[in-house]
């Protein structure tokens, strides 16, 4: 048998989309403290609570950390589902 690979589709979205995983910086440490809020925003987002963001600041993180990792987490779920989403094109 003779397998040809194929390149994954283009789409009208590339350029935008590498510039969205560069700025979101989805490979940056996070404080210790956010492992199980990121993971919980990573799986099941919709799931993240006013209440999980109070006690991150309780714990004594600020909000503009909060925000930056939540952001990174998230755009990085999303891309990695959206190229889970291209794989599958025919």
């Amino acid at each position: 048998m003779n397998y040809t690979l194929l390149a994954r589709p283009t789409t009208r979205y590339d350029s935008l989309v590498e510039q969205l995983r560069e700025a979101a910086q989805p490979d940056r440490e996070a404080p210790l403290v956010l492992g199980p809020y990121l993971d919980k925003v990573r799986r099941n987002a919709y799931k993240v609570s006013d209440q999980d963001v109070q006690a991150l600041k309780d714990a004594g993180c600020s909000e503009d950390v909060i925000f930056e990792q939540t952001v990174s987490v998230a755009v990085a779920a999303g891309l990695k589902r959206l190229e889970a989403g291209l794989e599958v094109l025919p």
